[in-house]
């Protein structure tokens, strides 16, 4: 009898461990079909789940490095429209000092020449002190203060550092900011160092009477205009070359995301037709498992006499 017993515990527990095996089957792939992953803790595929993990690092890294190249590529694009508008400042500074050096212009003449140099060195004041959509000065460099400052007697002088600073937009790759207000408003005239305001702010006071021959005044003040457009076109040409990087590596960025997005896809996301024919038969199984139980549990050797 205690055979008869042991045999029929056994069978009992056999079968309920098939059929639970067979639910738990069962409710794994509706879990998978529903949520569309085929992972969805690490024990279902150790190898899978690592690789998942992997993934995921590369995207949180690939999201800032796209933020950084936005944010990078927002502030060459204004650094780049100020210089444009820098450049069309010196290229009227120049017609009004050709104007003053060659053309017999008298006293009013002068003085509204005056005037508009004036304004012109108000607005490149304005242009050097530029900051991008985040409220950091566009040429100071590193530095958090403006760019140029000007003290009582209305000297302009830089306010900012030397270093523009580099951002991380790709493994292994940093790109520079943008240029510093040295490298766009500071140069050489004949061996002297100037500034673009030096040079307009000058001018503007030889009209004003404060030179002796305004047009002799006028004629120097060509070539340190000439210095400021020649250094302006460089920092154009940087900032230029630099966003057309910034493009490229942007390019990459969104190559890239699409590549992790589909191994993330192909290891982890569902193969819904896959996963659908293997709930069938699960579900077939788990139902003919079901019926044999209850078949052969209700057996008992009276059927066979």
């Amino acid at each position: 009898m205690n055979i008869v017993g042991n045999s029929t515990g056994a069978f009992f527990e056999r079968s309920l461990g098939q059929m639970g095996s067979l639910r738990e089957a069962l409710e794994t792939l509706q879990t998978q079909i529903a949520t569309g992953e085929r992972i969805t803790r690490g024990s279902d595929d150790p190898v899978g789940a690592s690789r998942l993990r992997a993934l995921s690092r590369l995207e949180v890294r690939g999201r800032t490095e796209q933020e950084n190249a936005a944010r990078l590529e927002q502030d060459l694009t204004e650094g780049a429209e100020q210089i444009a508008g820098v450049l069309e400042l010196f290229q009227r500074a120049r017609e009004l000092a050709i104007t003053a050096a060659n053309d017999p212009t008298g006293e009013n003449g002068r003085a509204a020449i005056a005037d508009e140099l004036e304004q012109m060195s108000e607005e490149l004041f304005a242009r050097s002190n530029s900051r991008s959509i985040t409220g950091a000065p566009l040429f100071a460099g590193t530095a958090g203060n403006p760019a140029f400052i000007r003290d009582a007697s209305g000297v302009v002088t830089y306010n900012g550092n030397n270093q523009n600073g580099s951002v991380p937009v790709a493994p292994g790759t940093e790109i520079e900011r943008g240029v510093t207000g040295e490298q766009l408003f500071e140069f050489d005239v004949g061996g002297s160092q100037t500034s673009a305001f030096a040079v307009i702010s000058g001018l503007a006071a030889a009209m004003r009477g404060g030179a002796v021959d305004p047009a002799a005044a006028a004629q120097d003040a060509i070539a340190g205009i000439d210095a400021a457009i020649d250094t302006a076109n460089r920092s154009q040409t940087v900032i230029g070359t630099r966003l057309a990087w910034v493009e490229a590596i942007q390019q990459d960025q969104q190559n890239r995301a699409v590549t992790v997005a589909e191994k993330r896809s192909d290891i982890g996301d569902t193969d819904i037709a896959d996963t659908i024919v293997r709930l069938q038969q699960t579900l077939t199984a788990l139902e003919a498992s079901q019926a044999s139980f209850t078949r052969v549990s209700s057996l008992t050797l009276f059927n066979a006499l």
